[in-house]
């Protein structure tokens, strides 16, 4: 029956199949295709619905293992009858996800073709799914792997349910048991989360909304959900949500479900309510369960579907106390001093951020998040765009003493390899309106071919006149731009960014990387990374990835376990001489605030331009924090939120990082400490060379410093006037990047101030209004009408 290789053929025709063979093979392969299927369609069931859908909570603990809380992976379903389902959102459904739904047969052949080819591409099986597929994934299916067997038997539960159930009862089941976030499986839940009434009550608008959010709440719930996805902002799941509502709606009238009259009715996405109405999640729990449930997420620990599916103990570094005292050092603080009644110009919109991280692990300890997790949503303690000013120059003398400033005398290549280590005893110039060079001596220019000038706080030049240099030390301890805008060009921004990197801030949240003000804290890292980074200094160097889950259990046991990881960013010598000058900055320097009598502390405190953000961030031995302040509006109905200035804010001519934020750290520094002993820092070994220690040149002025004295015209009126000289406006300047785009910041928080009244050209000093350390201090962000790159400090 089978001839071959055939009998009548020589050489390699012998191996040649007849068209016979070919035939014969095909049409019993694909017979036992059909047969394998039958069977296997007679042996399926339909499964009972949600007997797989066993309510169960996600069980959280403190560091010390007694529960936080019990929530997030509940099922919150109220099954209800078709008939008090909407035909708008039955139709909402159809017309968007399964226009044949009532005609097919439970399956759609060509999604089906789509979703194979797509796994022989090595990509997933999802796609093709018709509204019956969906409805046995969700409420029949044990399994929710994207695996071909899964797949399989899908489709052959689907066809089976696609022949033997009503459409009806398929439709009431899909709407009753899909998830459309905020926790809400089935339409009945979700008309609850979302709009706060019963689904009968749901208009076509609302009923289009929920049908968009089945896409994925991810990316579709208009109160964002950065804490899984940086993408999935308020503003883009916004404009996605509402592209997809307006589809969805088009759609419906163009299928004949809708009038044109109705659909004109809902041009906007609906308003949407609070997306936390569990009051077990208030004060800082819901931020420490966000960042939790986002850590598992992001680091492929549990699937946010398995999350929501429930059943998992997770173990945090949450330490109780430590959150218990962070949240009171900020809520004294805020009662005593803000008044938005009293002072509603100044007080309105001030928020707090905070986060608590141990060197010797990397272990979050607390955070402060925000007043409440039900009422505030963003983390403060995560990213806020809040720039960091000032705190921002200890990287900038890392860099110098890790791998030195380059010799002026060499090409930039050569210089590269041929570097000067430098000692905290090196002389820089701390004149006020300092001309900022590059590493070789000549004049630093941007694109436009402007100079950048920078100003001190108060317009203030410190160090011996007539070039005014003052050692690293002291520039740490009084704060002094000038200084380590130069130091920084003299070792090179990219190596500044490097050692900021390796101290453990994200690239993501460092800009301007290129421009003299990336030296001064124009980025924006979050609190926990502030925290993180100055604990690398505080370990003598190592640095440590700060997390926040160390346990996670299910049925089956335990199925991760926080393994450390430790780097050595810096050598001891570097990061202890660091330790040991921002120890002065607290000992003698602007953040005597800070200091906590018997104990070693070492820190920074930082102001930004237009006097927007103020942080402190300091450590000792055992405990490293960061506390950030700002004003920005909670309010989503604003258009064009922006980062508001603290001028008159706490009835403080303005919010210094060595005000209210070291305040708040000593008194959250003072108490979580109690109980522990008094440790001290090490004795750093010496490290460099003093650099530029020259004897001064005679005080003969340069053309510069004549011009320096000339009034240049201002375009606008000044904010605060002096005369002659031009001063900053309330617009952006040139190259302030990503001006006014809001609460993602990028120059944000420099906003409003950046830009000097002559883009730069003219080297005439400009008014300023910046504070203690606020890195350019004018509102140019360069002190003299430079470039223009924002500013901080």
């Amino acid at each position: 029956m089978i001839d071959y290789p055939r009998r009548d053929r020589d050489g390699w025709g012998r191996w040649v199949p007849s068209w016979k063979l070919v035939s014969g093979l095909c049409v019993g392969f694909f017979g036992s295709l059909l047969v394998a299927a039958g069977i296997a369609y007679a042996m399926v069931g339909v499964p009972v619905v949600a007997e797989t859908a066993k309510a169960q909570n996600n069980v959280y603990y403190w560091s010390d293992g007694s529960q936080m809380v019990a929530t997030g992976g509940e099922r919150n379903r109220q099954i209800i009858n078709l008939s008090q389902i909407p035909k708008a959102m039955q139709n909402a459904v159809i017309s968007q996800e399964n226009k044949t739904f009532y005609e097919d047969s439970g399956i759609d052949p060509k999604g089906i073709a789509r979703a194979v080819f797509n796994m022989a591409r090595g990509g997933d099986t999802q796609g093709g799914s018709t509204i019956t597929q969906q409805y046995v994934k969700n409420a029949m299916l044990d399994d929710q792997s994207q695996t071909i067997s899964r797949k399989v038997k899908e489709i052959l539960v689907s066809i089976k349910v696609g022949a033997e159930e009503p459409k009806d009862e398929i439709l009431e089941g899909y709407l009753n048991s899909a998830y459309y976030g905020r926790g809400a499986y089935g339409i009945q839940a979700a008309a609850r989360a979302y709009f706060n009434k019963d689904a009968v009550d749901l208009n076509p608008g609302q009923c289009a909304f929920l049908a968009a959010v089945l896409k994925g709440a991810t990316y579709y719930d208009p109160a964002g959900a950065t804490s899984i996805d940086t993408a999935a902002t308020p503003e883009a799941n916004k404009k996605r949500a509402r592209n997809q509502m307006q589809d969805t709606l088009d759609k419906m009238v163009e299928y004949g479900h809708l009038s044109q009259a109705e659909r004109a009715k809902y041009p906007d996405l609906p308003k949407v309510q609070n997306p936390r109405s569990n009051t077990q999640l208030g004060g800082q729990i819901g931020y420490m369960v966000d960042l939790a449930k986002s850590s598992l997420i992001k680091n492929d620990i549990v699937t946010q579907d398995q999350l929501e599916q429930g059943g998992y103990s997770i173990y945090t570094t949450f330490d109780k106390k430590k959150v218990e005292e962070l949240e009171s050092a900020v809520t004294k603080v805020y009662k005593a001093n803000i008044k938005p009644e009293e002072r509603p110009k100044t007080d309105t919109h001030v928020q707090f951020g905070g986060a608590s991280v141990d060197p010797a692990t990397g272990a979050i300890k607390a955070i402060y998040g925000g007043a409440d997790a039900t009422k505030h949503f963003t983390n403060n303690a995560d990213v806020t765009g809040a720039q960091v000013g000032s705190t921002f120059k200890p990287y900038v003398l890392a860099a110098a003493m890790k791998w030195g400033v380059r010799d002026p005398d060499l090409g930039e290549v050569q210089a590269q390899d041929e570097r000067t280590v430098v000692s905290p005893k090196s002389l820089y110039s701390g004149k006020n309106n300092l001309k900022i060079k590059n590493y070789d001596g000549t004049v630093w220019q941007n694109e436009k071919g402007e100079e950048w000038l920078q100003e001190n706080d108060g317009k203030a030049s410190l160090g011996d006149p007539p070039d005014y240099k003052i050692d690293l030390r002291e520039a740490m301890r009084e704060s002094v731009n000038s200084a380590f805008v130069q130091l920084g060009m003299d070792v090179g921004l990219d190596k500044v960014k490097e050692a900021a990197v390796d101290s453990g801030l994200l690239d993501s949240s460092l800009t301007g990387t290129t421009y003299p003000s990336f030296s001064i804290g124009i980025s924006d890292p979050s609190a926990i990374r502030m925290a993180g980074s100055y604990a690398t200094f505080a370990a003598s160097g190592k640095q440590r990835e700060p997390f926040s889950v160390t346990k996670v259990a299910s049925k089956d046991g335990t199925i991760y376990t926080h393994k450390a990881t430790t780097k050595q960013a810096f050598t001891a010598k570097v990061a202890d001489n660091v330790t040991d000058v921002l120890k002065t900055v607290v000992d003698e320097g602007t953040g005597s605030a800070a200091q906590l009598p018997g104990r070693d502390v070492a820190g920074k405190t930082g102001t930004t331009d237009g006097n927007k953000s103020a942080w402190f961030v300091g450590y000792t031995p055992q405990l490293s924090t960061a506390v950030s302040m700002f004003r920005y509006p909670d309010d989503e109905s604003i258009k064009n939120r922006t980062f508001l200035e603290m001028y008159g804010t706490g009835d403080q001519d303005k919010i210094h990082g060595a005000s209210f934020p070291a305040e708040i750290w000593h008194d959250y520094m003072e108490n979580a400490l109690k109980g522990q002993p008094a440790k001290k820092f090490p004795t750093p070994e010496p490290i460099g060379e003093v650099i530029n220690d020259t004897p001064p040149p005679s005080p003969t002025p340069s053309p510069s410093q004549t011009q320096e004295t000339t009034p240049s015209p201002s375009p606008t009126p000044s904010q605060t006037p002096t005369s002659p000289s031009p001063t900053p406006t309330d617009t952006c300047g040139v190259f302030e990047w990503n001006c006014g785009e809001g609460e993602n910041g990028g120059n944000e928080t420099s906003g409003n101030d950046v830009g000097g009244a002559n883009g730069g050209q003219s080297p005439s000093p400009s008014a300023s209004e910046s504070g203690e350390d606020s890195g350019g201090g004018n509102g140019n962000g360069n002190g003299q009408g430079g470039t223009i790159w924002g500013a901080s400090g």
